[in-house]
């Protein structure tokens, strides 16, 4: 049930989101959230690959892109035994093997 609510947007209940941002309005539950937001708008981009120089504004983004430097694929599918670099591009194969439709 609380799955298929991400898909739904249903919220049967309230959650405190006190920090505001200035530019687009939109609202988070923790300041760091709106921290890392606020990137999005000034183009800020602190994160750098060392090998080929691209740019992200999470450190996630930055984790994930150096596997393609790397060959790392630490996601690995329970099925067919494909790899990938990235958690979703896992979720998203899954579906390929269960039938699974989330936008239906």
């Amino acid at each position: 049930m609380i799955h298929k609510r991400s898909h739904t947007g249903e919220r049967p209940y309230h959650c405190e989101r006190p920090y505001h941002c200035d530019t687009c309005g939109k609202s988070f539950t923790q300041n760091y959230h709106l921290t890392t937001h606020k990137r999005i708008h000034r183009g800020g981009r602190p994160y750098h690959c060392d090998i080929c120089g691209k740019s992200f504004s999470q450190n996630h983004g930055l984790t994930t892109h150096v596997r393609i430097h790397t060959g790392e694929r630490p996601y690995q599918c329970v099925f067919c035994g494909q790899s990938f670099c990235d958690g979703g591009t896992l979720t998203k194969h899954k579906r390929i093997h269960t039938g699974e439709k989330p936008y239906d």
